[in-house]
């Protein structure tokens, strides 16, 4: 890997320099993250191009174990604990307009969804105590510790079936389906829990069950930080436990918005009643433009991911079989929030991808549609 595309994945820490920056600025200012993440980045996205590069196989042994990719991920979860601390004292003892409050919650909440839980998302996939440590700790600081559960155990196996809530389908909205995957995802990490717990004679009414524990320690966190922070100034402000939930809601809606974004429209054929051929690079979305892909941890080579959970961020391929998006998350995220111009897009996208490749998809009312021709 060439130094250029090493030091690309630094370009994450920018992000929450502007939200600070902005954030001392004042008033409008406040929107720098937003108009850098969604305007500027692209802008340079569709400026600089695509990178369909890959690294060459006989490398990718020591490209994985390469400590300083792994020092990234470590460093942000530093980085975004620090930022929540920040961001509430600064509530705590500062004076905020509404409009200040809220393009700040916004500023704080794309940098600890954009990229943090896309860090988590690449931690927790590891099988090293650390990292899958580092996961949960992350997700703490937007209350959404049971994804650990569900994305692993859950979206991984039923991932491009009806059965997975995180798979989106052809003509829903992400408006029908922001719902769905958030209540379906929590269901499914209650019965994953309950089954596990089942196995080994245990009740789920039980701190071993980790379902309860993603619940409780959020609440703990942000009890005790408005605890110490009532400790030190004399003031019990409710604005400091209603920021840090606001900011939770706004980091795992961009999560929602990314599941609904990667896996649309996309079905594995079922082999057999209840099972379903294994998952292939053709069942996620996937997209290569150089400076998003950077951003976030090569998220968008989403197909290599899905096919090779193991593979560690750095090392992910390009697969030209897959089915591309148009644009980098950032755009499409955007696209995804008016539903009328994502289907007029991504419909059509989605049917021309299926007659050249001769695959299905699964329609909104979670039905198999066969390629047209």
């Amino acid at each position: 890997m060439s130094v250029g595309k090493r030091l690309s994945f630094l370009i994450a820490y920018l992000i929450p320099v502007l939200a600070v920056l902005g954030y001392y600025l004042g008033g409008y200012y406040n929107f720098l993250t937003l108009a850098v993440v969604f305007g500027i980045l692209p802008i340079m996205d569709l400026w600089i191009g695509p990178d369909a590069s890959n690294p060459k196989e006989e490398d990718v042994p020591e490209l994985q174990k390469e400590f300083y990719f792994r020092f990234l991920t470590y460093a942000w979860a530093w980085i975004q604990f620090g930022l929540v601390i920040w961001a509430l004292w600064e509530v705590q003892t500062q004076p905020l307009s509404t409009l200040e409050w809220g393009a700040f919650v916004l500023a704080i909440g794309v940098n600890t969804g954009g990229i943090g839980i896309t860090v988590a998302h690449e931690l927790g996939h590891k099988n090293t105590k650390i990292e899958q440590w580092y996961s949960k700790f992350i997700l703490m600081t937007v209350c959404y510790m049971h994804f650990f559960i569900e994305h692993n155990r859950g979206h991984h196996v039923n991932v491009s079936t009806h059965e997975d809530p995180a798979s989106s389908r052809k003509g829903e909205s992400f408006f029908s389906f922001y719902p769905r995957t958030v209540f379906g995802s929590l269901t499914s990490a209650w019965n994953l829990e309950k089954k596990r717990l089942g196995k080994l004679g245990k009740s789920v009414w039980t701190l071993e069950n980790e379902m309860i524990t993603s619940m409780i320690i959020p609440l703990l966190f942000i009890s005790a930080v408005t605890g110490i922070f009532y400790a030190i100034t004399g003031n019990l402000n409710w604005q400091v436990p209603a920021f840090f939930f606001v900011q939770s809601w706004i980091a795992f809606s961009l999560l929602e918005l990314v599941n609904y974004i990667e896996h649309y429209g996309l079905a594995r054929k079922e082999v057999s009643p209840g099972k379903f051929e294994k998952v292939l690079p053709i069942h996620s979305w996937n997209q290569n433009f150089s400076l998003s892909n950077a951003f976030l941890f090569q998220l968008q080579r989403h197909s290599d991911h899905h096919a090779n959970a193991g593979r560690r961020y750095q090392s992910l391929r390009h697969f030209e079989e897959s089915p591309q998006l148009p644009y980098g998350y950032e755009l499409m995220i955007l696209l995804a929030l008016f539903p009328p111009l994502w289907f007029k897009v991504m419909d059509k996208k989605l049917d021309e991808w299926k007659k050249q490749h001769g695959e299905t998809s699964v329609n909104s009312s979670g039905k198999r549609e066969p390629a047209t021709t």
